[in-house]
């Protein structure tokens, strides 16, 4: 189920590859309640390409006190990584170092292992032939792709703003060199903007860059202001793989909570924008405009897997962008190329329900709304509806009148109740409904610890959404959901 590890993992910004007969997941690592991204050491998960509930955790892979940069206590934080098979077979891990205790946007690194679970150690740099580092464009986000013996090198970031104005041009540079830490003439002199997706190919040796890096897409400061890349245009997150003869650029748009895709039959030029594979709300899924779950970054890469294409993503919890959690949902890519948007689910990379029976936890909830955009909190004390933990229990916390929290999809047979278990002030029911339909209430009456509330409800028989809709005063927390069946 979504999210695809341990509820208690916080490993958001994963790039999916199949290295044999195993698929890893390199990503960022999060933690619970943190104020900040990324603030853990680099860990990879891997699963078996033909059982993808079976994740296994290799262990701490790369630790921050393996980056130059870092010092005794002022370590870096590890931002995004991708990884790669090199042509030696050895495995190339790309990342960016950032972080309150260095300067952002400074040189990309690679570490080298032996195994694609790591360990992993600090090889260098990315680097000009004259060792000067690599600062061209704004170093963020490195994605890595190998094709045919080529090593090809994307990063960027973009900004969800347009940026380009005569008038305010000077005003727009300042802020930009501030934000940057790049001078005006800099910023001024990087075509067609600083703001933008680029490009390189890498030598041999996996860090030294062949030639200057070039923008290979355009962020919406760039982007014209007629096309559709324009309202999907690159923010960051680049991903790339190579399907058949065709390119698949895979970022993070400015909307800042789908990740978009362009195509091209080059790795280095001429992508075009193709369309959302996925929102982490749900916003623009079958013309939605309404967040079915906090809308936040999302980061995250395709890979066909045992002969089944999946995008990886992340959720938000804890209602900010720094306690991000793995997902996955299955894709198709069409004749044409295209890849229709897919929805977020609970049932996840399994594409099929989830048998209503025994207990689940009910922060496996794909959807948490009040039907209003919440807005992420960024560190400060929450109050909104979220998932969060405390002492090593996840739940859903804070749902106040009209909050829905939804799970897709279920599949019914012979289920003749519902048992929660919450806690919290709320007095008032939880009514509970297969997509629109209500099937019965649940009694909510205040309670400082978890107990325990039954209804007997006739579920229909078949696959549902369930959404459960807190109706009364105060709030409560939901910790799980026991279905009961016809014995």
């Amino acid at each position: 189920m979504n999210p695809i590890l341990p509820l208690t993992e916080y490993v958001p910004d994963g790039e999916p590859h199949v290295f044999g007969s195993r698929v890893y997941l390199y990503g960022s690592h999060d933690k619970a309640n943190s104020d900040r991204f990324c603030v853990q050491d680099y860990t990879v998960w891997s699963a078996p390409v033909h059982d993808l509930s079976d994740w296994k955790c290799h262990g701490v892979t790369y630790r921050k006190d393996q980056d130059p940069r870092s010092k005794p206590g002022k370590l870096v934080d590890y931002y995004a990584p991708d990884c790669v098979r090199g042509n030696d077979g050895r495995y190339y891990l790309y990342y960016c170092a950032m972080g309150p205790n260095t300067k952002n946007f400074g040189p990309m690194s690679v570490a080298v292992s032996d195994d694609p679970g790591g360990p992993f150690e600090y090889l260098g740099d990315i680097q000009y032939p004259d060792g000067t580092p690599v600062l061209k464009y704004l170093t963020n986000d490195p994605a890595v792709l190998h094709d045919d013996g080529r090593i090809w090198l994307y990063y960027g970031w973009g900004l969800a703003r347009d940026f380009r104005s005569r008038v305010f041009a000077p005003i727009y540079n300042w802020v930009q060199s501030k934000l940057f830490g790049r001078s005006i003439s800099e910023i001024k002199a990087t075509k067609p903007s600083i703001l933008s997706c680029a490009v390189v190919e890498l030598e041999a040796d996996m860090m030294t860059v062949k030639a200057a890096p070039k923008a290979v897409l355009d962020s919406k400061t760039t982007a014209p202001k007629s096309s559709a890349l324009y309202h999907h245009a690159f923010y960051e997150a680049p991903s790339i793989r190579k399907i058949g003869d065709t390119y698949y650029l895979v970022y993070s748009s400015g909307e800042n909570n789908e990740l978009a895709y362009a195509t091209s039959r080059y790795p280095d030029r001429d992508f075009v924008y193709r369309g959302v594979i996925i929102s982490n709300s749900d916003l623009g899924y079958k013309g939605n405009t309404v967040p079915k779950a906090p809308a936040g970054t999302i980061h995250g890469g395709i890979e066909n897997i045992n002969g089944q294409w999946y995008v990886f993503y992340h959720r938000c919890t804890n209602n900010t962008d720094y306690s991000r959690q793995a997902c996955a949902e299955p894709i198709t890519i069409l004749p044409d190329g295209t890849i229709p948007q897919v929805e977020i689910t609970t049932q996840g990379m399994d594409g099929k329900p989830i048998r209503a029976t025994g207990t689940i936890p009910a922060a496996y909830a794909c959807n948490l709304t009040t039907g209003k955009k919440m807005k992420l909190g960024l560190g400060k004390p929450q109050t909104q509806p979220r998932i969060t933990e405390t002492g090593g229990e996840v739940y859903v916390a804070d749902m106040a009148d009209r909050t829905d929290v939804g799970y897709k999809y279920f599949e019914f047979q012979k289920v003749t109740g519902l048992r929660v278990a919450y806690r919290g002030n709320g007095r008032g029911a939880l009514e509970v409904r297969a997509e629109d339909i209500l099937l019965g209430s649940i009694l909510i009456i205040p309670s400082e610890n978890w107990t325990a509330s039954e209804e007997t409800i006739a579920f229909p028989i078949g696959v549902h959404t369930l959404y459960l809709r807190y109706r009364g005063a105060g709030t409560l927390d939901l910790l799980e959901l026991e279905f009961q069946t016809e014995r």
